[in-house]
C-alpha cells in the first residue's frame, strides 16, 4: 500500500479524562491459525516482522484491544511471544489468546495444539508515527476513521472541523475498529484528539480527507511509566545512586516541587507536576501542592483534596525516589 505524508501541526499533552489502563497479568488457554490477514480489527496485512493475535471476544471489548501489543507466556516452559492483536476469536473463552501460526511454534510445539498461557499488555516497540486512515467510501456525509500503529491501545478517537472553534465531539467505535460518524464530519480539514489507555491523548490538527492512504500524524504516545519498561528499583544503581530508604512512611522534607500547565481553558486546566528528591537518601515521597478548583482526575499518583490543599503520594511503580530523581504525575481540576 503506498503511504502518502502531510506536513501536520501536533500537540502532545496529557487527558483530562478517565484512564482505563490494563497492566494486570492475564490468563487464559493459546491457540493458533493460519492467518491469512483482513482480521476483524481492519488492518492491513502485516510484514513479516509481526506476528499477531485474535483477542477473545470479551477482552476484544468493541475492538478496543486493536493494535495492542501483548506479551504472551506459555506457564509450562515459560518462553515468550509479542503479538499485535488484529483479530476477534469469538468462540474464545475470556483470557483466551489464539495466536498465528508462527507466533505459537515460538512458544510451543504445533502438535500440543492448546496451551495454557499468561498475558499482558505492552508497548509497541515498532511502533513509529501514529497514522490515521479513513475508511473506504468516506465522504462529508458518511465517515470513518482509524488509528494504527499506537503505542498503546486507543479508547477514544474526538474531532471537529478545523479552524471551527468547536469543541471535540466523540466518535463511536465500531466492532470493526473504525470510529464513526453516520452523518459524516462535514468538509474537512479536520482536528483529531486521540486518547490511548493511559489517558494520555495526542491533538493532530488540518488532516485532510484524503481516501485509501495512511495519513502520517508525525506523533506518537510518550512511553508511559506504569507499563512496566521502567528498571529495577532495588539495589544500588549503576550510577551508584543510594536505594530508597527501608522505612515506607512517606515523606516530604527536602522534595522539591515544579508545575507546568499542560492545556487551560474557561472552567478548567490540567497541570504535569514534577517530584524530585534533594535527599541524599532515597524516600518514599509526599507532596502538597495549593491549587485553584476541584481535582477530577490524577493520574501517576494516589490524591486527596482538602480546600485548596492536594495532597499526593506515588503510585505503585513511582512512589519511591533514589537520592536526586525525580518523577511526574498530572492532574485536572475544574476551576
Amino acid at each position: 500500500m503506498n503511504k502518502t505524508y502531510y506536513s501536520l501541526l501536533v500537540a502532545t499533552m496529557l487527558v483530562c479524562g478517565q484512564s482505563v489502563a490494563d497492566d494486570s497479568i492475564h490468563t487464559g488457554e493459546g491457540t493458533f491459525y493460519g492467518y491469512g490477514g483482513g482480521g476483524n480489527c481492519s488492518f492491513p496485512l502485516p510484514d513479516d516482522s509481526i506476528y499477531t493475535a485474535a483477542m477473545n471476544a470479551t477482552d476484544y471489548n468493541n475492538s478496543a484491544a486493536c493494535g495492542a501489543v501483548i506479551e504472551v507466556t506459555n506457564t509450562k516452559t515459560n518462553q515468550t511471544v509479542t503479538v499485535r492483536i488484529d483479530d476477534q476469536c469469538p468462540e474464545c473463552a475470556k483470557g483466551d489468546v489464539d495466536l498465528d501460526q508462527d507466533a505459537f511454534a515460538e512458544i510451543s510445539p504445533l502438535e500440543a495444539g492448546r496451551i495454557p498461557i499468561s498475558w499482558k499488555y505492552v508497548a509497541n516497540e515498532q511502533a513509529g508515527n501514529m497514522k490515521l486512515f479513513f475508511k473506504e467510501g468516506s465522504s462529508q456525509w458518511w465517515t470513518a476513521v482509524q488509528a494504527r500503529d499506537h503505542r498503546y491501545p486507543i479508547t477514544a478517537i474526538e474531532y471537529r472541523v478545523s479552524g471551527s472553534g468547536n469543541s471535540y465531539a466523540n466518535l463511536e467505535r465500531k466492532p470493526y475498529n473504525y470510529f464513526v460518524k453516520a452523518d459524516g464530519f462535514g468538509v474537512g480539514p479536520y482536528d483529531f484528539r486521540i486518547t490511548d489507555f493511559w489517558g494520555q491523548t495526542v491533538e493532530v490538527l488540518s488532516v485532510p480527507l484524503i481516501l485509501t492512504n495512511e495519513i502520517d500524524t508525525a506523533t506518537q504516545f510518550p512511553v508511559h511509566q506504569g507499563d512496566g519498561s521502567s528498571g529495577d528499583t532495588g539495589g544500588s544503581g549503576d550510577d551508584g545512586s543510594t536505594p530508597p530508604d527501608d522505612n515506607n512512611t512517606p515523606t516530604s522534607d527536602n522534595i522539591a516541587v515544579s508545575e507546568a500547565t499542560d492545556s487551560s481553558w474557561n472552567d478548567g486546566y490540567c497541570e504535569t507536576v514534577t517530584v524530585t528528591n534533594n535527599n541524599d537518601h532515597g524516600v518514599v515521597w509526599a507532596v502538597t501542592l495549593d491549587i485553584t478548583g476541584s481535582v477530577y482526575n490524577l493520574w501517576d499518583g494516589q490524591w486527596s483534596q482538602s480546600g485548596k490543599t492536594l495532597s499526593v503520594t506515588g503510585a505503585s511503580w513511582n512512589d519511591s525516589l533514589s537520592a536526586g530523581a525525580s518523577t511526574t504525575f498530572g492532574f485536572c481540576a475544574n476551576r
